[in-house]
């Protein structure tokens, strides 16, 4: 029991408000699920371009590019994995939460 004498949250309010809270919380990570898995796609996305110039570039100067090719495979691979994931998610909000 709290000191107020009810009994629910220790600060003697109605755990209705807390449950509400977080439900609030769960719905924000959500939405933020998507929003971060775009971040992750981009990340993702520029490093296989850097992967893709190195290839190439490494194939026109006759040097070994068979490493770079499979980390490019690779990369590739992910990315398209992250993007069909991606597409299960919701679709992101117009406005940000702080």
């Amino acid at each position: 029991m709290s000191r107020s004498g009810r009994s629910g949250t220790p600060d003697g309010g109605s755990p209705a408000v807390g449950s509400s809270a977080r439900n609030d919380i769960h719905a924000r990570r959500k939405v933020r699920s998507g929003e971060d898995l775009d971040i992750l796609i981009g990340f993702l996305a520029f490093w296989t371009l850097v992967l893709l110039a190195t290839t190439i570039w490494m194939e026109l100067t006759a040097q070994p590019a068979l490493g770079w090719a499979l980390g490019l495979l690779a990369s590739v691979l992910a990315l398209w994995g992250l993007v069909r994931l991606r597409r299960r998610l919701p679709a992101r909000t117009g406005r940000r939460l702080h």
